[in-house]
């Protein structure tokens, strides 16, 4: 059956065409446990850090406030914190496996049970009247959180690590029409860490015979479960299909829960963060609801403010360095220091954009003979050894220092420190209608360009990562690049 299709029939009904992509692990319904080992072994693996991150983060706590004098009642407190911990991140669904290694969820809950745990211990003193010192209390939840975020992340590593190598995965069954149910099945694959391992894809046995319409009785449940029992699957992922909705959807999900199988429906909306998604009860129906994205109003202020005194604190912070690099860039060549370059910023309002000259003086000149040994996307012009760079220009961009004095642009409101890139003006006249929506908000100095390639990105794939910035912008967000920029810029990805 392997890289053929096969039907899959039950009580001689017309069955759907099953693709495999795989050799199916056949094995009997009754005779498989419903929950992967692995799953199991990262539950307890988690519950023992967050142990050892609450031991931690007592004995910080003791120690710190009371060094080696330690009451007795202090004692019982410490030895039942850590219980407690573990409770409270149990309760926040911190050892739910549908967070386990994928997305923000798993370290949210961590957040929330410290949160819960400190207003929790804090009523606990309050209705017993027992006197916690607020110094321990604030030392050791803090420091438990902390510790378990840590853990928790070089755990999800570890897995990312083992689903790379194909291991520790989720096996699927994708069941819909062709076109939607190829699109999900590249989606899901496209990231082995997220865990999903598409081993077989239903579709209408019409779609193979006849260019016809399809009838509603096309996509049978008991067809469904079938195939799920042959391939052994974990997860069955339903595209956007017209006709698995509504009691079929529902009668479908009561079968597979029966058999331990979780259900997942594709909405068909790309491009769009959880925050931004939620499901509203309305006459019976759940209806999805897609909230318009912030590009205004008091988050951005908040930003604003934020940009301005994190930019500022920088400058003075690394003044000796860029004082440094001002005089290395002037003795290095004939030229001036800074480099200016007229960019499009938000609402297309232009600006000049500062760097450190990392080129000759003449490059401007030299540029039009380049063009045909681009490296670029074909919009943007890059070459990996560009004759007009410098041998210090080499340098400092390969660690993007040459951008540094961009603070500056932060500080007079032309930049964010997070945001799509900086467009020339010729870029934005090829602008499609839809590119243009990168301009709802400031340039950055950093984005999800920066983390993602950044020149080894196509045009494409630049324009989408940008328009996914606009669309799902949050101040979570602008923190998760920026600290991802740091590893960027040290392993030099994509800067040239």
């Amino acid at each position: 059956m392997s890289g053929a299709e096969a039907p899959d029939a039950v009580d001689g009904r017309r069955p759907l065409w099953v693709v495999p992509h795989e050799v199916p692990a056949i094995v009997p319904r009754s005779s498989r446990s419903t929950e992967p080992r692995w799953l199991g072994v990262y539950r307890w693996a988690a519950v023992g850090g967050d142990l050892l991150a609450a031991m931690l983060g007592v004995f910080v706590a003791l120690l710190a406030r009371f060094g080696s004098g330690v009451g007795s009642g202090y004692l019982i407190v410490s030895s039942l914190l850590p219980l407690a911990w573990v409770a409270a991140v149990a309760l926040s669904k911190g050892y739910d496996p549908r967070y386990f290694g994928t997305g923000p969820d798993e370290f949210r809950s961590l957040l929330r049970s410290g949160v819960g745990l400190t207003a929790a211990v804090a009523m606990a003193s309050y209705v017993t009247k027992t006197e916690i010192a607020r110094g321990f209390v604030v030392l050791a939840i803090p420091v438990m959180c902390a510790a378990a975020l840590c853990l928790r992340y070089a755990l999800r590593k570890d897995l990312h690590r083992h689903r790379v190598r194909g291991r520790c995965m989720h096996r699927v069954l994708v069941v819909g029409h062709s076109v939607p149910a190829a699109t999900l099945c590249e989606h899901l694959e496209s990231r082995p860490t997220d865990g999903f391992r598409v081993v077989a894809t239903c579709r209408p046995r019409t779609e193979e015979v006849t260019d016809g319409p399809l009838h509603a009785d096309e996509l049978d449940e008991a067809d469904i479960l079938a195939a799920a029992d042959r391939h052994a699957v974990e997860v069955v992922a339903i595209s956007t299909d017209p006709e698995l909705v509504g009691h079929s959807l529902r009668r479908l999900s009561w079968a597979l829960e029966q058999r331990g199988i979780e259900l997942i429906v594709s909405p068909g909306i790309i491009e769009v963060a959880g925050p931004r998604i939620s499901v509203r009860p309305v006459a019976g129906l759940s209806l999805l609801h897609l909230e318009r994205p912030s590009v205004s109003g008091g988050p951005h202020l908040m930003k604003a403010v934020f940009d301005r005194i994190i930019a500022l604190g920088m400058i003075i912070l690394l003044s000796p360095l860029l004082i440094g690099l001002a005089v290395a860039v002037r003795l290095s060549s004939p030229g001036s220091v800074l480099f200016r370059q007229q960019r499009v910023g938000r609402a297309g309002a232009e600006f000049t954009m500062l760097k450190f000259r990392s080129m000759y003086a003449d490059a401007e000149q030299r540029l039009g003979d380049l063009y045909a040994l681009s490296d670029g996307n074909g919009v943007i012009f890059k070459m990996r050894d560009d004759p007009r760079m410098t041998p210090l220009g080499r340098w400092i961009r390969r660690f993007s220092l040459d951008e540094l004095p961009q603070l500056f642009n932060v500080l007079r409101g032309e930049m964010s420190l997070v945001g799509p890139r900086p467009p020339l003006s010729e870029e934005v006249a090829l602008y499609a209608a839809d590119d243009s929506r990168r301009m709802l908000v400031k340039p950055g100095i950093t984005g999800l360009w920066q983390v993602s390639g950044r020149s080894d990105l196509s045009w494409d794939e630049s324009v989408r990562l940008d328009l996914r910035y606009v669309d799902n912008w949050s101040m979570t967000l602008d923190l998760l690049i920026l600290w991802k920029t740091a590893r960027a810029v040290f392993y030099g990805a994509g800067a040239y």
